[in-house]
């Protein structure tokens, strides 16, 4: 009887998965009827079809929503009757980790990218009343057309929803290392930022079937880019500490191939934002920003390939058939393709734009593009040449931090010196002298700053005073120009206070993000110049000492966890002889998978980190010890605190009323 009860219980449970699989399937059509209903909107002048290719772009996010809530429910209930639940999930895995093995494979990422996908097109559909009719019918055309591709590519080569003949009793479980707080929000974040800059590069391809690229479509791209760009900016900052935290290395960045991959996207959109402000302001640089807008999306899906083909190897990349990557390759050549093909045949009959001289904010602006993208150009080579070298001539060979940072570096460095400059350089026309006049303070603080503290420590470390240096430059040079803004000093305090409360928002957000990149500097400089390591076999009782602070291991206790067995290392961390923290670091083993992993304890003292990983346990003479590794990392918060402000920054200014979404104006009458 109770068999009996349960049956039409699971009968539901694997409805919803056949109801997912159908409406993952009804979401292709849907979005073939967007791509086409909008192209013969536009072809024919139809508000009506065009109308209608907007509401089936919003139909087709709906059934991918339904579709990712089905495969997110499988999950949740544990169907093992799904093959992507099989491999990645187990019945004694916490919720959240349930939750998170939706996108935690290949197939629940692709689904993922899919509903970020066909959600930025319906968000262009249903906010975008404010656009020009055609502009807006070929860009949702062009969403159509990208959300039919991929979620054709994810139906027939990469499915979620595949089922399995033998329904085994457990799962293998989700890779410990992804079974983290932090990385089960990071691929969200980080995908609405990848996928976002799909939107802008929508934007571009309609703009050049018009031909036509002016200020108003610089207006409109801005506010996309911008989400996009803060999406994608707290999704890279999530990863980075998650692998400061969960690898164990005690490192934040290491310039993993998959790493850059989410990274070279983030350099275009900075570089496509400052782009298109130019063109907004001064309608210059027209076909700079089309092909910054192109390139920016054809990196995020270069990202996708990279992760998903079976080309890397990495603990961020999703080892699979590489047969599904050939797939991803050859989507990426046609759409790439087509779009830089579209760009080289209408980029001659788009208009120069305005004139400007080489000192002025458009110049300051277009060094700063040049700069981001030659950087960027010089990852990708970092990034390819030991693939491409190694698919030519068999021999492998890798690229690792010396060469980034040798190139990568001086690149940025002169960007850093040149930012603070470009805000307070008039349009057209610019006073040098009269902007560094007025950085003066800024450039004082600065060198003193790096002087102080050349010398307080080694020499040897004169490269990390003088990021420190530049770090102030950045600060209080993004201050600055708040302060010429309200006229500090020059006018009554009324006065000031007056222009103080009435900045627009966008204003604020640019100073936020120009101040976050400094506090960034900030912090990476310091812990990279002032960190100190120390490593040692301890028994239980022993000591060990990293810059002024002392460690004892004062025991090892066994944890039962939810789905995993571990050792917890209790310590007491000291200074000049008063108890500060206890930190208490674990080595992990998860039954499901075999797998064991280290957690990592942090100890947060102010901005600075006290950083400890538990080794194996290792037989000594009489007792067993335990090889204890700890950092003192300086300032390190300030290296994950600079990317929220500078997020925050975007946010703020997205809310600006001249910036939302629909903010601009159509330079169409009303119909």
């Amino acid at each position: 009887m109770a068999g009996q009860r349960h049956r039409p219980r699971l009968r539901v449970i694997k409805m919803i998965v056949e109801f997912g699989s159908f409406a993952l399937v009804l979401a292709v059509c849907l979005s073939l009827a967007q791509a086409g209903l909008s192209a013969i909107g536009y072809r024919r002048g139809s508000a009506v079809l065009a109308g209608a290719g907007e509401g089936a772009g919003l139909a087709a996010f709906l059934a991918v929503a339904l579709a990712f809530g089905a495969l997110m429910h499988a999950f949740i209930t544990s169907d093992f009757s799904v093959a992507n639940v099989v491999a990645n999930s187990h019945t004694e895995k916490p919720l959240l980790y349930k939750i998170a093995g939706t996108w935690g494979s290949h197939e629940g990422s692709m689904l993922l990218w899919c509903l970020a996908l066909t959600g930025f097109g319906s968000a262009v559909a249903g906010y975008g009343g404010n656009l020009p009719k055609g502009l807006k019918a070929l860009t949702v055309m062009t969403q159509g057309a990208l959300g039919s591709v991929f979620l054709a590519y994810t139906v027939l080569a990469s499915n979620p929803f595949l089922r399995v003949l033998d329904v085994p009793v457990e799962g293998r479980s989700l890779n410990p290392l992804l079974q983290d707080p932090a990385l089960a929000v990071h691929p969200p974040f980080l995908y609405a930022g990848y996928v976002g800059l799909s939107v802008v590069f929508s934007f571009a391809v309609a703009a050049l079937i018009e031909g036509r690229v002016d200020a108003a479509w610089a207006r409109w791209v801005r506010p996309w880019t911008l989400a996009a760009w803060s999406f994608l900016t707290i999704g890279i900052m999530m990863g980075s500490f998650w692998a400061y935290y969960e690898l164990g290395w005690g490192g934040w960045w290491f310039w993993d191939p998959v790493e850059n991959a989410s990274f070279m996207p983030w350099l275009i959109a900075t570089a496509l934002l400052h782009s298109a402000v130019v063109t907004e302001k001064r309608g210059a640089l027209p076909g700079w920003t089309v092909f910054l807008a192109i390139s920016a999306f054809t990196f995020s899906m270069l990202g996708a390939f990279l992760v998903r083909s079976g080309v890397l190897t990495s603990v961020h990349a999703f080892a699979v058939d590489p047969k599904r990557g050939a797939l991803l390759l050859a989507i990426l050549a046609v759409t790439a393709g087509s779009a830089f093909g579209l760009f080289a045949w209408r980029a001659p009959v788009l208009a120069p734009g305005g004139v400007f001289a080489p000192i002025s904010r458009e110049s300051a602006l277009v060094m700063n593009n040049i700069l981001l993208s030659t950087a960027t150009v010089m990852v990708l080579m970092g990034t390819l040449f030991p693939l491409i070298r190694e698919a030519v001539s068999g021999t492998p060979i890798s690229v690792g931090a010396p060469y980034f940072n040798l190139i990568f570096t001086p690149l940025m460095v002169v960007m850093l010196l040149l930012l603070p400059a470009g805000p307070l350089l008039s349009w057209k026309r610019g006073d040098a002298k009269g902007v560094y006049q007025r950085l003066t303070f800024a450039a004082l603080s600065g060198v003193g700053v790096a002087l102080l503290s050349l010398a307080l420590v080694s020499p040897r470390k004169a490269l990390a005073s003088a990021g420190l240096g530049l770090s102030a430059w950045l600060i209080i040079g993004a201050l600055t120009e708040v302060a010429e803004r309200i006229r500090f000093l020059k006018s009554p305090a009324s006065e000031s206070w007056r222009r103080l409360t009435g900045l627009p928002r966008g204003a604020w957000g640019m100073t936020l993000a120009h101040i976050g990149l400094g506090v960034f500097v900030l912090g990476a400089c310091f812990e990279t110049g002032w960190r100190v390591e120390a490593a040692e076999t301890l028994a239980v009782g022993g000591h060990l000492k990293v810059g002024a602070y002392e460690l004892s291991l004062d025991r090892i206790v066994a944890v039962d966890g939810p789905n995993f067995d571990a050792e917890r290392g209790l310590l007491t961390a000291r200074l000049a002889g008063a108890e500060i923290c206890h930190p208490s670091p674990e080595r992990r083993f998860y039954p499901a998978g075999g797998q064991t992993t280290s957690e990592v304890a942090i100890c947060t003292l102010g901005l600075n980190h006290l950083y400890l990983v538990l080794g194996e346990s290792r037989t000594g003479a009489d007792t067993p010890v335990r090889l204890v590794r700890a950092y003192w990392n300086p300032l390190a918060v300030l290296i994950f605190l600079g990317p929220l402000i500078m997020a925050l920054g975007g946010a703020l200014s997205l809310s600006d009323r001249r910036l939302r979404m629909a903010a601009g104006k159509s330079s169409a009458k009303p119909e």
